[in-house]
């Protein structure tokens, strides 16, 4: 979805975050929702059409609607489906592997973010699908505290690597990262630039500065991170047909610490645990 400068980071003034802060929320608040309403028997669609009312009735927009040939409000991705699934008629099914991917604008300002979880709660799930969703879940937490105002923006997809290294050598596995999708600067736009990658790269990368907002979202697979694109032209699936689980936040770094702009509680909770220094951002 778009070309990025992979230079440059953009910073951002304390009453401009508390504008990105009320969109996070909203992001929030709506993958709340869906997370508990995923049954077995619903459709895709009806997500949709539920978290489009949802932003709409709490004065934002779908920004994934603003996305030129999309006309969705989310993405709803299942078992083989890395990224950017359409919603439609699929009926889901206990055991399924569900990412929900979505965004809203609210005045000016734009967040982002991803869910995965197993249709029908983890006992429904395979236990290789529940280990993936904690892992890429913890990869991205990793990937959020390593992010330093002054530091290169690459220590991110470092820490995600470390994470997802680390957490397959205990469980007897290799974890695929999905390298042709990566995350994103955010802000005016939903889709600015850096580049996020979510794996180690070489070079000084971009530097943080004060005020930077960035999406951070891992996405991997049980099996080889090759992948393709469906005839929709959107529906992005692995190429061996092996899992996937995506997670995303819509992060702040000022120089008094973070702030996870699509987390209700701005993320203090894992930040504290991670060690990573938290500074409240307060909506607009």
């Amino acid at each position: 979805m778009g070309l990025f400068n992979r230079d440059r980071c953009e910073g951002k003034t304390p009453e401009q975050l508390a504008g990105m802060r009320t969109a996070g929320l909203l992001v929030a608040r709506t993958l709340e929702l869906l997370s508990a309403e995923v049954r077995p028997g619903m459709t895709t669609l009806e997500l949709d059409t539920m978290a489009e009312t949802h932003i709409r009735d709490h004065g934002g927009v779908p920004n994934f609607q603003l996305v030129p040939g999309y006309r969705h409000t989310l993405c709803t991705s299942v078992n083989e489906e890395i990224v950017h699934g359409v919603p439609g008629a699929r009926v889901l099914r206990e055991g399924d592997l569900l990412s929900i991917d979505c965004g809203a604008q609210v005045g000016t300002w734009n967040g982002d973010a991803a869910v995965s979880l197993l249709v029908g709660g983890p006992d429904a799930g395979r236990p290789e699908d529940v280990a993936l969703v904690e892992d890429t879940k913890e990869s991205l937490w990793c990937g959020i505290a390593a992010l330093r105002v002054g530091n290169s923006l690459y220590a991110v997809g470092a820490a995600v690597e470390d994470s997802l290294t680390a957490s397959g050598q205990r469980r007897g596995r290799e974890y695929g990262i999905v390298e042709d999708y990566v995350g994103h600067g955010i802000g005016t736009s939903m889709h600015m630039d850096p580049q996020v990658p979510n794996y180690r790269v070489s070079g000084k990368g971009p530097k943080v500065l004060e005020g930077t907002t960035i999406c951070i979202e891992p996405m991997v697979v049980l099996g080889d991170q090759d992948n393709i694109v469906l005839d929709d032209e959107w529906t992005v699936v692995t190429r061996d047909g092996s899992r996937a689980a995506h997670w995303e936040h819509s992060v702040a770094a000022t120089s008094t610490g973070l702030c996870v702009l699509t987390a209700l509680d701005g993320g203090q909770a894992r930040l504290h645990e991670l060690g990573a220094s938290y500074s409240p951002i307060d909506a607009a």
